[in-house]
């Protein structure tokens, strides 16, 4: 009778609660001006539309998951590479009890129970699939498709939504709303026939920046065996068994074609002809194989990555998301946030790689500044359970890549229209290691690398030293107003970006941008990582506070070069950290010496 009794206390108390929060004062809880330029009101959305609302709880423990990040990457402190484990990391990302009964609460006021609801396993993420109409209802707010007037791409979004007050502390923010990134794979075009004007006589050799002797034809073709000899790896050996693993991720419906990458093995790298990866589906990402299918830019990082690692195990993360919305096909759902469903999918995995790269991004002011921090703490909870992960910086230079005042589009989206540099995302989280662009050898740095400073995170005191000198050298005034000089600065390192050959649909052909880069200087660090284990000793981890202390001594610095756009000419590449390559390009057996004094 008493259990009776409760379980009618309990069913009162709900009943009150979901009156209450439909009575409850709605207060916006974000709001941005206007849709980002590009972007125009098409028509209102279909109100059976289905949306997956992602729901963000707060973290409140995160600022003791950042001290143990610190901890763990910094080489001089007791701690380093005592990494957390996947368990520790959640209690870290947990909320509040109270907040994950409340944010319950609220749903079940709108008739969205438990069993409606997908949560990630540290509770930081709900995820609920509702119609359009009832996410107006909830949010007080109107939902539109949207059309961009480049690309004819539709997605469905709103320009501000509201909350009953009383959730503005338990709920972080709420996606798809105001979002409108597009999350591009950063590359330049394909290049199917035209190779660069550069005359190459069989058997000429080039002295690389190791003092070691460069096949001239590197020149003209950049394939894993000229990354290697020009970042001084030829020779070394990895191992397939002593638990070093590398990951690549695809978003956008980039596949990774297993005929095109044995092709590329046959003629590139044929000690891997016959090997294979780990393919790992999150929220339905498919890996077709079709010929039409196949993904520039997935062949890329794969035949690369894969192709220079040899035999070390590889895993290719296909995450769907960022789907075409057809306002007449009425389509059954719409996201274009990929990384919140990867990073909930890793973080909630045992076993994870220890290096992993991803070439994917977009301007930081078309990413609500809540999700991108969101995104950078799940960054930073990977960092700290030992994981180096690799970003490309962008192919935009320091904003659009056009240096003409008069054509320049790089525009504030806050209202004012104001000329600045953009930054990219998550290029600018100062928890992972954004890698820009160099051509030729010697190297000098790819106009197109894109590089700068965040107006959304601060400059981590890793970086204080090396960034303050290069601003330092600056003129008084340069580009002043453009950029923000005190904002976490980018990018990190830097490899080759131009001229990559790959398998592509059953043919060779070239490609590059800073899609190239990534994937390449995550091989070098994965091949670090193998040196350091079967050492005995654990992976590097998070890379910045160690490359910008001492690794810095095996990188080759990078003098010559500049990223136009905005208009303007950009910034130069000068003797230390610049950002247009960072502290500079890997020389392997350097970075192993050091790699292997470390504790």
């Amino acid at each position: 009778m008493r259990s009776l009794s409760l379980l009618l206390l309990h069913l009162v108390v709900t009943l009150a609660n979901a009156t209450s929060y439909k009575d409850c004062q709605f207060k916006i809880k974000e709001s941005i001006v206007a849709p980002p330029r590009g972007w125009v009101e098409h028509a209102p959305a279909p109100p059976n539309h289905i949306l997956e609302l992602r729901i963000a709880l707060p973290q409140p423990y995160f600022p003791l998951l950042e001290k143990h990040l610190w901890e763990v990457s910094d080489p001089t402190h007791k701690r380093y590479g005592d990494y957390l484990s996947k368990e520790e990391t959640e209690v870290f990302l947990a909320p509040y009890p109270y907040t994950v009964d409340t944010v319950s609460e609220w749903l079940a006021s709108y008739g969205i129970y438990e069993e409606h609801l997908f949560r990630s396993s540290a509770q930081d993420w709900v995820t609920a699939r509702v119609p359009v109409s009832l996410a107006e209802e909830m949010l007080d707010t109107k939902y539109y498709i949207y059309r961009h007037s480049e690309t004819d791409e539709y997605i469905v979004r709103t320009t501000s939504y509201s909350l009953p007050e009383v959730l503005h502390e338990h709920i972080q923010f709420i996606q798809p709303t105001t979002m409108f990134a597009r999350f591009k794979a950063f590359k330049s075009t394909m290049h199917w026939t035209t190779a660069p004007s550069v005359d190459v006589i069989t058997g000429d050799t080039i002295i690389g920046p190791a003092g070691n002797q460069i096949d001239a034809s590197c020149n003209q073709t950049i394939t894993p065996a000229c990354l290697r000899q020009l970042y001084n790896a030829v020779g070394y050996e990895t191992s397939a068994t002593n638990g070093n693993q590398i990951g690549i991720t695809g978003y956008l419906e980039q596949y990774v074609n297993n005929d095109d990458l044995q092709q590329f093995f046959e003629t590139y790298a044929p000690a891997a002809c016959g090997s294979n990866y780990t393919l790992v589906s999150i929220n339905g990402g498919q890996n077709n194989q079709s010929v039409a299918a196949a993904g520039e830019e997935a062949n890329l990082d794969s035949q690369y990555a894969f192709g220079l690692t040899y035999p070390t195990p590889g895993t290719f993360y296909t995450t769907a998301g960022s789907p075409p919305f057809d306002p007449d096909a009425r389509t059954p759902n719409n996201t274009n946030e990929p990384y919140s469903y990867w990073l909930e999918y890793v973080l909630s995995a045992e076993n994870l790689p220890q290096t992993i790269s991803t070439s994917y991004g977009d301007d930081e002011q078309t990413v609500p500044e809540s999700y991108a921090n969101r995104v950078c703490t799940g960054f930073a909870a990977l960092g700290a359970r030992g994981v180096s992960i690799t970003f490309s910086s962008g192919d935009i230079g320091v904003g659009d890549g056009d240096p003409n005042p008069e054509t320049q589009k790089c525009f504030s989206n806050d209202g004012r229209n104001a000329t600045m540099f953009i930054p990219t995302f998550p290029a600018a989280c100062p928890y992972v290691t954004t890698v820009g662009g160099t051509a030729h050898i010697p190297e000098t740095a790819a106009s197109f690398s894109s590089g700068g400073f965040s107006n959304y995170f601060s400059r981590p005191s890793y970086q204080d030293e090396a960034v303050s000198e290069y601003l330092s050298k600056l003129p008084p005034g340069t580009y002043e107003g453009l950029y923000n000089p005190d904002g976490r600065a980018y990018p990190d390192v830097s490899a080759q970006s131009e001229w990559f050959m790959i398998a592509y649909q059953g043919k060779f052909t070239y490609i590059g941008g800073t899609s190239a880069s990534s994937p390449t200087f995550a091989s070098i660090t994965s091949m670090l990582n193998d040196a350091r284990i079967s050492a005995g000793k654990k992976s590097l981890g998070f890379l910045n506070p160690w490359l910008y202390s001492a690794g810095y001594a095996g990188l080759n610095d990078i003098t010559t070069g500049n990223n136009p756009g905005c208009g303007t000419e950009g910034f130069n590449a000068t003797t230390g950290w610049d950002p247009v390559t960072g502290l500079g390009t890997p020389n392997f057996e350097k970075l192993k010496e050091l790699a292997l004094q470390l504790p």
